[in-house]
């Protein structure tokens, strides 16, 4: 009797063993596809253990802001993971296609006072209604919180006029239908994440704020369809001495509606800690592109009229 008992246990432990092992992830392969940090996809490399867990990153010094994260946040961010991977690979991926722009403040001046940030120490960094916003200093804190509002719609009155001029497309991301009616503009701008989207009436704004993620893939293919070729720099936006391709293919971000380049992976941290910074680099060599451009079309101009006026017998 005691040895048939001692091999029955012996049975179950196996099978409830093997069950876990089915069900459980393995330690050695990240749980996340998105980094919980930056929001971009991980990069394998920058990886960090957890509760028995593998959390993967998009950059070094992510997985320190994560570790500074509370219990309950790691947590929640574990188990939404696992919840993840219990729905399906496919499911799993159209949640990564359509999740939401998180994008960082590309705004280089305090939206309290207007100062430009930095002028009075290390900016204050928050996020809210998913936007990173900055502050200047713990004086603009304490006013951006008693009116929130007022603030938020400065940040997005400022995103939505820095980003105006590399929108890509000319109808509602939503529904199709032009944003132009007899040569004049009628779009209404949203701005989600701090990325720019301009849609066809107040219906569509209420769509995109629901679920912008759905539309962010559109946006971002057509930003890199009217942007990579003509893409203003031959040489990493943060490293201006490396030629992109100069070690390997060129690391491709959309940020602000931007197509930015970086010769590799390395430098992207160097980009998320100033994006202002080498924003308005970028901002300038598509300036000057666009100032020649210009030029070359209106001597182009001038010589086909010069031409034309010589064929009608002018002087």
């Amino acid at each position: 009797m005691t040895k048939l008992l001692t091999i029955i246990l012996l049975v179950c432990a196996t099978t409830l063993a093997l069950a876990s092992s089915r069900s459980a992830p393995p330690y050695d392969q990240p749980i996340n596809s998105e980094c919980p940090i930056g929001k971009e996809a991980i990069n394998g490399e920058t990886l960090a253990g957890y509760g028995g867990h593998k959390i993967g990153f998009c950059c070094p010094g992510c997985d320190a802001k994560f570790a500074a994260w509370s219990t309950a946040e790691k947590d929640a961010f574990v188990e939404n993971s696992l919840a993840g991977q219990d729905e399906g690979d496919e499911e799993a991926s159209d949640k990564e296609t359509t999740a939401a722009p998180n994008e960082p403040y590309t705004l280089a001046t305090c939206p309290v006072s207007g100062e430009e940030l930095g002028s009075m120490g290390e900016p204050i960094v928050l996020e809210t209604d998913g936007s990173e916003v900055k502050l200047c200093c713990k004086g603009c804190l304490k006013k951006f919180e008693a009116d929130n509002a007022k603030y938020m719609e400065v940040v997005s009155d400022g995103i939505a006029a820095q980003q105006l001029s590399y929108y890509p497309l000319k109808t509602c991301v939503v529904s199709g239908e032009p944003l132009s009616e007899d040569g004049k503009d009628i779009a209404v701008d949203v701005v989600v994440g701090n990325r720019l989207f301009r849609v066809c009436c107040k219906s569509c704004v209420k769509t995109v704020r629901e679920d912008a993620g759905k539309y962010l893939a559109t946006l971002n293919a057509a930003v890199i369809k009217s942007q990579a070729e003509h893409y203003p720099l031959s040489s990493c936006l943060v490293r201006d001495k490396s030629k992109l391709g100069s070690m390997g293919e060129p690391v491709q971000r959309i940020v602000g509606n931007r197509l930015v380049q970086f010769c590799c992976g390395g430098c992207e941290p160097k980009f998320n800690a100033e994006p202002s910074k080498f924003l308005a680099v970028l901002d300038a060599a598509w300036a000057k592109r666009r100032s020649e451009q210009a030029s070359k079309e209106e001597a182009s101009e001038h010589k086909h009229g010069e031409k034309g006026h010589e064929e009608g017998g002018g002087r």
